[in-house]
């Protein structure tokens, strides 16, 4: 097994958290000065464990075993959303940091080795997944060019000063034999049930709809009720029929969300001309998906009515990522032993496991979060569960080294 050290651990995440540190979180957004400087101090500590390390040019950092012709590779990413926490992300890759080193300082040389990765701009600054889609080759011609921060800023131009850096690291199928990512849960439900470990059964898919009404707008006042072309009035009629309609149409894991609903012009003597909101539903089970996809299509096509003209857009597909079974077994089993049984439970929030996934068999480790709370300044985890989720990762990775051995 592998024996990592629970002191060095906590004290490489409270160095990366000093890179952009904010009140009690971290705002260290992608390709920033500060995430730049916390990838170049990471690839500093993976050459200090004895790793080949370095940053290409779109940020990614990997460290690889020198001395391991396959590798099991560990990670995450270290950039954040603006005043985010400290943890997200984050701990995944010092994890990986903290298991590759105590792997070698423990004499493990072999033809199996473990590799480290921090991949950039899984948040989303500037393009969601950037790094773990450029490492697996799935990046579309044209995208980095296209993409923007929401302040109108380039991607190619946040990408300049790396002009120099490696080139970008890919996946390699020979070399590659398996890819692991820890990560607070971001969620409540493992501080609920008074469990220390997740393992999650995969990452879950996500379509998101854009719907419309188009109808007339007029004085609110001189307008009866009988004659309105309410753009408005539609679209609450039709969210209500969601908030009725999805729980029975959905399985236990399912989540739908009215994220964003606008009327406009906007005034209260007003009768809306216009109305829009988003809608989103996420589940593992693509038929699930298909069959909600297909009953909202249906209520929308058969809500124009009284002058006012529904339609959907969909804006958004993202299919689901099952985690490898021998993976998820690997996990469970570590976290058995360790005197914690793991829930098992899926991931409805995107990893980069989901990109890596599509192409190499992949598990997630989850920790819980105190209070569910995560993309904010008080996101944290207790120390004792930190150090656990990385002793039950690291034999976890012990237990997969070996039966590839």
């Amino acid at each position: 097994m592998i024996a990592i050290r629970g002191d060095r651990l906590l004290d490489d995440l409270r160095t990366l958290a000093r890179f952009g540190a904010y009140e009690t979180g971290v705002d260290r957004v992608a390709l920033s000065d500060l995430d730049l400087a916390a990838r170049r101090w990471l690839v500093e500590r993976l050459q200090a464990a004895g790793l080949a390390a370095a940053m290409d040019r779109v940020g990614n950092v990997l460290g690889r075993d020198p001395d391991a012709d396959k590798a099991v590779l560990i990670g995450s990413h270290t950039d954040t959303v603006p005043i985010g926490g400290w943890l997200d992300g984050a701990m995944g890759v010092i994890y990986a940091l903290e298991i590759a080193r105590a792997f070698r300082e423990a004499g493990g040389r072999g033809p199996v080795g473990i590799d480290v990765v921090s991949f950039e701009d899984e948040e989303g600054t500037y393009l969601p997944f950037l790094g773990s889609r450029s490492f697996c080759g799935t990046l579309k011609p044209g995208e980095i060019e296209a993409a923007r921060a929401e302040d109108g800023g380039p991607l190619p131009a946040a990408l300049a000063p790396l002009a120099g850096a490696s080139a970008e690291f890919r996946l390699d199928p020979a070399r590659h034999l398996a890819f692991l990512e820890a990560h607070i849960e971001q969620g409540p439900r493992l501080e609920a049930a008074g469990r220390k470990i997740g393992v999650v059964t995969g990452i879950t898919g996500i379509r998101r709809f854009r719907v419309t009404a188009t109808g007339a707008a007029n004085h609110a006042g001189t307008t009866p009720m009988a004659m309105r072309r309410d753009a408005g009035a539609a679209l609450i009629r039709l969210a209500a029929w969601i908030g009725e309609t999805f729980p029975a149409l959905g399985g236990a894991e399912t989540v739908f969300t009215i994220g964003a609903m606008a009327f406009r012009p906007g005034a209260a003597n007003v009768v809306p001309g216009e109305a829009e909101m988003a809608v989103e539903i996420r589940d593992l089970d693509v038929a699930i998906l298909d069959q909600m996809e297909r009953a909202l299509a249906e209520r929308v096509a058969a809500a124009s009515e009284g002058g006012v003209a529904v339609a959907m857009v969909r804006t958004t597909l993202v299919a689901p990522t099952a985690m490898a079974d021998e993976i998820v077994a690997a996990l469970a089993a570590a976290a058995d032993a360790a005197g914690h049984p793991p829930v098992m439970l899926p991931s409805g929030a995107g990893h980069d496991a989901m990109e890596v996934g599509r192409v190499l068999p992949a598990g997630m480790l989850f920790v819980p979060s105190i209070g569910g709370i995560s993309h904010h300044v008080a996101e944290n985890t207790s120390d004792a569960d930190i150090v656990l989720g990385c002793e039950v990762m690291a034999d976890a990775i012990s237990r997969i080294l070996q039966k590839i051995a």
